[in-house]
């Protein structure tokens, strides 16, 4: 199958999408990507489900004990974290290998519409993140139990695509800059009626601090997971009285798997990757946003008219 891509010439990011429908044609894509990375002197690493990561070991044959393997439900808990996860593995081994190959299987069985729109855009902003960056992603999408808007999504997501026809660039790509998920269109839902406290802040954040803490721990937060959820609310409330009109709102609640957090401010957040990128990249502002996409499983935004919301979601365990 071409791969479309010269990877011995091409600079900078190569981001694919594999849409495939049976194990003949992951394996067809894969096995070749993998063996011919590692006669190059890449780093080969796979992160699939656990029946693929089978497959895929059969077909490598002695080269499998070359390649890195690791759970995809493990590596893709969270976006903030699996993006910074890809960020330290590349830059742990460019200086020792030519390019980075990684086969990332993104998990989509099991997330809500919220989560599903997250991590799409995690796919948009990987093509930002890696731009200058010696790797090569694969990410296969199943279409026997990938849900098909997420596969056209993939479609808008990655340059190029994988198919039963070979390798073509994908005419429905979105500039990241650019790229919006449905779900950006709708305002996220309501916390119940009368469910959780609400606290107000200026200013002054250290009272703020102390009622999240106290009221996260009555919501069945356990005790590291309160100090991750202060963390994150109290970057989010500087950056509101920093940039956001000084002033906001703090709202608490929990369901029975997590406890969720809405910052609200009168301001408007411009930045187009917010927390998204690595500080030290072009475009990666400060540390405060990208250190709570680390901590949180879940971080939303909305903003505009008439401010912008932040919605943070730490499951109890």
């Amino acid at each position: 199958m071409s791969t479309l891509t010269d990877d011995a010439t091409a600079p900078g990011l190569v981001h694919q999408a594999l849409i495939y429908d049976d194990d003949r044609a992951f394996l067809a894509a894969t096995t070749g990507f993998c063996l011919d990375g590692l006669a190059g002197g890449d780093r080969v690493l796979a992160v699939t489900t656990e029946a693929n990561a089978g497959l895929l070991r059969t077909a490598l044959g002695g080269a499998a004990d070359e390649v890195e393997f690791a759970v995809a439900r493990d590596w893709y808990d969270a976006p903030g974290r699996t993006l910074a996860a890809y960020n330290a593995y590349v830059e742990t081994h460019s200086a020792a290998h030519r390019r980075i190959r990684v086969i990332g299987e993104p998990v989509w069985h099991g997330r809500d519409g919220r989560q599903e729109a997250e991590w799409t855009r995690y796919e948009s902003v990987i093509n930002v993140a890696f731009a200058d960056s010696p790797a090569w992603i694969l990410c296969p999408y199943d279409t026997r139990t990938v849900p098909g808007r997420v596969v056209a999504d993939a479609r808008r997501t990655h340059p190029e695509l994988l198919d039963g026809s070979g390798a073509h660039r994908s005419d429905a790509y979105a500039d990241p800059a650019s790229f919006t998920h449905a779900a950006d269109r709708l305002p996220l839902p309501p916390p119940p009626p009368g469910a959780g406290v609400t606290v107000r802040f200026g200013a002054d954040l250290a009272r703020m601090r102390e009622r999240v803490a106290a009221w996260a721990g009555t919501l069945g937060l356990p005790a590291e997971r309160v100090e991750r959820l202060v963390l994150a609310v109290n970057e989010v409330a500087t950056n509101a009285v920093e940039h956001g009109g000084g002033h906001g709102e703090i709202r608490l609640w929990a369901d029975a798997g997590a406890v969720h957090c809405d910052v609200t401010d009168p301001g408007s957040m411009d930045a187009p990757f917010p927390g998204h990128l690595p500080p030290a990249l072009p475009g990666g502002r400060g540390h405060g946003l990208w250190v709570v996409r680390q901590v949180c499983d879940l971080l939303e935004i909305r903003t505009g008219r008439p401010g912008t919301q932040v919605r943070l979601r730490l499951t109890r365990g």
